[in-house]
């Protein structure tokens, strides 16, 4: 016999599985990310359904309402969901970093090449004199301009 609160489990999570499809189908949300949530979600499904298996479960572990005992495991998936995804932030955070290091760097060897280093030899419509790493431009040591 189906009770308010089995029924409305049974529709969050189908709700929850729909909503990470459309997702997924909208390209807003990564595959590699749709699994977790997919998996979360299909649990929480199935936990609504076989409501006895829960209830077992709870009363082995010692928890008096079963439902309780899905808030906990809901509990635990966002935790450990959330683990996962500060450890993907933070591996992007190191990526884009490194990006923004060799841009400036690509920036500062590209207006090596384009500026002259002696106004005058614009003027006379001459090269830039080479430099020691073989890039036409100024010094070696000059440090790239940061302005932007």
């Amino acid at each position: 016999m189906l009770d308010a609160v089995q029924v409305l489990a049974i529709a969050v999570s189908a709700v929850l599985i729909l909503l990470v499809l459309e997702l997924v189908r909208r390209r807003l949300l990564g595959e590699e990310y749709a699994f977790v949530w997919l998996a979360g979600a299909v649990g929480l499904f199935l936990l609504s359904i076989f409501r006895r298996v829960l209830d077992g479960v709870a009363r082995w572990l010692g928890v008096h309402y079963g439902p309780a005992l899905l808030l906990l495991l809901l509990g635990v998936f966002v935790f450990v969901a959330l683990l996962f995804f500060s450890v993907v932030v933070s591996r992007q955070r190191v990526q884009i970093e490194r990006l923004i290091e060799d841009v400036a760097i690509l920036e500062a060897r590209l207006r090596r090449l384009t500026v002259p280093a002696d106004p005058r030899d614009k003027a006379r419509g001459r090269a830039a004199p080479d430099r020691a790493d073989g890039l036409p431009g100024t010094d070696v040591g000059d440090p790239p301009d940061r302005r932007r």
